[in-house]
């Protein structure tokens, strides 16, 4: 991690963003999305430790959770091969992607006893921005588009997203099973430490 302050400076503009339109999805897409292109495009913030692919599953890193739990930041890393089940978020999420690249297959709403019904498939790359809630879609599989090396993105969520109560889906019938996803890091990592810098200052 060389400029910690590049995700410092989201977080101040996007609470802002919050604080301000929190209730305003289109709006919140519109100009949260722009903030998340503009973080992802600059590879040089994210600490190592929360960029680590694991062989068995893919991992969500929390990198930042709001006081009042309206949004948090969290890092995906996708090991080759790596995805998730049908799975959907009950909130607003928009996914930023920052190394590699993802394929989402989006799906309809299940009915019961019937397989669930794909809606299209598309990639995401660097800099690019995808959106889910249930008012513009909300169910999918998330993929690494690539068999040799790991892909990572930056998803915002309208919630503490690790403690959401949300729902898989079985693919032959559209039965949902509740799940609540946790995150795999036990500490945050420390984007706020500006001793050093304010301590250069003071020698001058």
């Amino acid at each position: 991690m060389s400029n910690p302050r590049r995700f410092r400076d989201f977080i101040a503009a996007f609470s802002a963003l919050v604080d301000a339109h929190g209730a305003d999805e289109r709006r919140l897409f519109d100009e949260g999305g722009r903030l998340l292109s503009a973080l992802v495009l600059q590879d040089d913030w994210l600490p190592d430790e929360f960029a680590q692919a694991a062989a068995d599953s893919y991992r969500q890193y929390l990198l930042y959770c709001d006081p009042r739990e309206r949004f948090s930041v969290v890092s995906f890393v996708w090991g080759p091969g790596q995805k998730t089940p049908i799975h959907d978020h009950t909130v607003w999420g928009m996914v930023g992607m920052m190394r590699g690249e993802e394929r989402c297959e989006e799906f309809g709403a299940p009915v019961a006893g019937q397989p669930m019904t794909p809606r299209g498939s598309h990639p995401v790359r660097p800099g690019e921005i995808d959106f889910v809630s249930p008012r513009v879609g909300d169910i999918h599989v998330v993929s690494n588009a690539l068999s040799d090396r790991p892909s990572i993105s930056i998803h915002v969520y309208g919630a503490n997203i690790g403690a959401v109560s949300r729902h898989v889906f079985d693919a032959a019938t559209g039965t949902p099973k509740p799940f609540v996803s946790g995150y795999h890091n036990a500490v945050l990592p420390n984007f706020w430490d500006r001793s050093a810098e304010v301590r250069a200052g003071l020698a001058q």
